[in-house]
C-alpha cells in the first residue's frame, strides 16, 4: 500500500491570496502577470518543502448543486472572479502541471468535498491541506493536518487537532457545529443573531452539540441565548448541512502521483509571463537540474516566505 505523504492545495483559495497580495504586474504587453507570479513563487516554495511528496491542486467545477437546491442562496454574496484574474487562470494551471502535480476537479462538487474525499480515503497515509478555509478544519485527526496561511501571507501554520482547539474552541468534530452557529459570511451562511465565537465555543463544549443542545434547550443558563436558539433551530440544522463536507463522491480514477518539474516548461511560462525575478532565481540555481537541498536549520528560517 503507498504511503507517501499527501499534500491536497485548495487551488482557489491559494490563487486568490496570491492575486491580492501582489498587484498592478503586467507583461509589456499589459497582460495581467500578478498571479501567475504569485502562483510560480507559491510553487517553488512548495517543491523546496513538499515535493517529496504526492498530491494535487484541487478546483472548484460548477456549482455545488447540491447546496444550492438546500439554500439558492449560498454563496450569492460572491461577486465573479475579476477580468484581470480569469484572464490568467489557464497559464496558472499550466504552470501547476509543469510542477508535477496533477489538477483534479468534479462537476458540480466544490473543492472542499473533494479534498474531504481524497483524505479521508487516504487516512492511512500522512496527509496535509494547504487551505485557509475553516470547513476544512472538520477533517483533521491524527493523520490529516491543515497548512494554514498566516496574517501576515509569508508563513504558514500546521493546523493539528491542538491547534484546533486553540483556535477555535472546540475541537475538529464540533467544528461544523460551531460555525452552523456563528455562520460563514464567506458562504452567505447567516449564524444565530448574538451567537459570537466565544459563546459557540462555549455551548458546545457544555453541550457536545447542536443537536443535544436543541433537545434539552431548558438547560441554556442564559433566557435571552435560550430563545435565540429555540427560535433559530431551523437556520442551525440547516446550517450543518451547508457545512458538513460531502464525502461520497467518487474518486478511484484520480491520479495523486506527484511528477517531476518539467523546468524548460517552468522557464517557457516566466519567459512568456516576463517573471524577470523568477528567471533570475531559475539561473541562480541552475535549474532545470533539480536544486541542491538546503541546510535545515536554513529551511526552518525561510519556510514558505513569499517575499511579496
Amino acid at each position: 500500500m503507498n504511503q507517501t505523504p499527501l499534500l491536497l492545495i485548495d487551488s482557489y483559495s491559494q490563487i486568490y491570496r496570491g492575486y491580492y497580495a501582489v498587484r498592478s504586474l503586467s507583461t509589456s504587453k499589459g497582460e495581467p502577470s500578478n498571479a501567475v507570479f504569485a502562483m510560480a513563487k507559491l510553487l517553488f516554495k512548495l517543491q523546496q518543502e513538499y515535493g517529496d511528496r504526492d498530491g494535487a491542486f484541487v478546483f472548484d467545477k460548477g456549482k455545488c448543486s447540491a447546496r444550492l437546491e438546500l439554500a439558492p442562496e449560498y454563496k450569492a454574496n460572491r461577486p465573479p472572479m475579476p477580468d484581470d484574474l480569469r484572464s490568467q487562470i489557464e497559464v496558472i494551471r499550466e504552470l501547476i502541471r509543469a510542477f508535477g502535480w496533477n489538477i483534479i476537479e468534479q462537476e458540480s462538487l466544490e473543492a472542499d468535498d473533494l479534498i474531504g474525499c481524497i483524505a479521508t480515503a487516504n487516512n492511512s497515509r500522512d496527509v496535509l491541506i494547504l487551505s485557509s478555509d475553516k470547513d476544512l478544519s472538520q477533517l483533521i485527526n491524527r493523520n490529516i493536518r491543515m497548512l494554514v496561511p498566516d496574517r501576515d501571507g509569508k508563513g504558514l501554520l500546521l493546523r493539528d487537532e491542538a491547534a484546533t482547539i486553540e483556535k477555535f474552541g472546540v475541537p475538529p468534530a464540533g467544528i461544523v457545529d460551531y460555525l452552523a452557529l456563528i455562520g460563514d459570511s464567506s458562504d452567505n451562511i447567516p449564524g444565530v443573531e448574538g451567537v459570537g465565537p466565544k459563546t459557540a465555543a462555549g455551548l458546545i463544549s457544555e453541550f457536545g452539540s447542536i443537536d443535544a443542545i436543541l433537545a434539552e434547550p431548558q438547560k441554556i443558563k442564559r433566557e435571552a441565548l435560550r430563545g435565540k436558539i429555540t427560535g433559530a433551530a431551523e437556520i442551525l440544522r440547516l446550517n450543518q448541512k451547508l457545512i458538513q463536507l460531502d464525502l461520497s463522491a467518487e474518486i478511484s480514477g484520480f491520479d495523486l502521483t506527484k511528477k517531476e518539474p518539467d523546468y524548460p516548461a517552468i522557464r517557457k511560462i516566466a519567459e512568456q509571463m516576463e517573471l524577470k525575478s523568477i528567471l533570475k532565481d531559475m539561473d541562480k540555481q541552475q535549474l532545470p537540474e533539480l536544486p541542491a537541498k538546503q541546510e535545515k536549520q536554513e529551511t526552518r528560517n525561510t519556510q514558505m516566505e513569499f517575499d511579496f
